[in-house]
């Protein structure tokens, strides 16, 4: 129950967080002439929106904050004292105003924006269309050293928002808990003590429960990938290959075989792949050969049928599902409440011309238009 109350009291938290970036967002956006003040006192980044789908790319709204909160904080303060806007956005601008001025507040963005920038930084490299199974597994591991590392590096987030404090003239102070007065000795003070307490209290609290939520949450995700190595890893690169003897490499195609084998037959002859691997490892290239170039290698000499498809169905496996994630994100742009008699034809149409932009910016509209207009049935006639 007690560990339950400490994650209740950390999503509380990290919702009071959330919902006050996207209230700062809100209440300048929502008119010209509040913008025009944010404008006025930030020049660099702009408050941004919080996404409901992609954590990741909530950085963008956190940055704007983390790296601006003085300026903000100005802005806040001259919309609240400003007679001519709406007494309710006075309201709002000296709630938000006072909200920046907490140092729990400015040690939260600190953290907050360390977190998920390590976590953008991988996931931006995830999506990419090269991206193998390999390198994003190098990735990820990164990734949890980096976790690993910070999960001790609690006093530097505390260096860092102890300047943003100073800037802003803010006291780097937790809120002390009132406590029950008692007697006192002539040369005694705990008022030392009660701050240390409330400074252990959000490490022990708020801290480590986030980047241990975090680490935890980062493994459970990419267990799925640590299989996948355990069954492709063998042909991963040239150095995982040529670095097998013959026992460990028999053991490596059997494991393949039997993971994509069904009712007896399987898709690779597990002998010829054997075989294969066998005389290629002699065959290729001193250098270190991605996965790819060793497919290009396999393709060019044309004599390893077995390991052309193993190599296929390597490549088959998606690192992240961002390709699906976008075809959905597009769809909900061409099918909207006006296209509603949409065949299913032209929506899949439309739908390809729109996930394979790039390749439909590299094709030629005027040789197409010029096809379709010699094919003209009437023009013909």
């Amino acid at each position: 129950t007690s560990l339950f109350v400490i994650w209740l009291n950390l999503v509380v938290k990290l919702f009071s967080f959330c919902g006050i970036v996207q209230r700062i967002y809100v209440l300048f956006s929502g008119s010209t002439k509040r913008w025009k003040v944010f404008v006025s006192h930030v020049t660099d980044l702009t408050v941004k929106s919080l996404s409901n789908t992609r954590w990741e790319s909530r950085i963008k709204s956190v940055k704007a904050i983390r790296f601006q909160a003085p300026n903000i904080r100005s802005a806040l303060l001259e919309l609240s004292e400003d007679s001519g806007t709406e007494p309710k956005d006075r309201s709002d601008a000296k709630k938000l105003f006072d909200v920046l001025g907490s140092y729990v507040f400015i040690l939260g963005m600190v953290i907050w924006h360390n977190i998920l920038f390590a976590v953008d930084s991988v996931s931006r490299k995830l999506q990419s269309p090269s991206m193998c199974i390999e390198t994003a597994l190098k990735q990820i591991d990164g990734m949890r050293t980096y976790f690993d590392t910070y999960r001790d590096g609690f006093d530097s987030s505390v260096i860092i928002a102890k300047e943003i404090a100073a800037e802003m003239g803010v006291e780097p102070s937790f809120p002390v808990k009132r406590r029950v007065s008692r007697k006192k000795q002539f040369d005694e003070d705990d008022n030392d003590e009660a701050i240390l307490e409330a400074e252990k209290d959000f490490k022990v609290n708020y801290y480590l429960i986030m980047v241990d939520k975090t680490a935890t949450s980062l493994k459970i995700r990419f267990d799925e990938l640590e299989s996948f190595k355990n069954i492709f890893g063998f042909l991963m690169s040239s150095t995982a290959l040529k670095s097998l003897d013959r026992s460990e490499l028999k053991d490596s195609c059997t494991k393949f075989a039997s993971a994509f084998s069904s009712g007896g037959s399987s898709d690779v002859d597990l002998n010829d792949l054997i075989s294969e691997l066998i005389v290629m490892q002699s065959t290729l290239p001193d250098r270190t050969m991605s996965a790819m170039e060793i497919f290009e290698f396999v393709r060019e000499a044309d004599c390893y049928p077995n390991i052309a498809i193993a190599y296929r169905i390597f490549f088959t496996m998606p690192v992240t599902v961002a390709s699906a994630e976008r075809s959905f994100s597009k769809l909900k742009l061409l099918k909207n409440y006006l296209r509603s008699t949409m065949s299913q034809e032209r929506l899949n149409g439309l739908a390809t011309l729109c996930i394979q932009k790039n390749l439909l910016d590299e094709i030629d509209i005027d040789i197409v238009v010029s096809d379709f207009i010699s094919q003209n049935v009437r023009r013909k006639f």
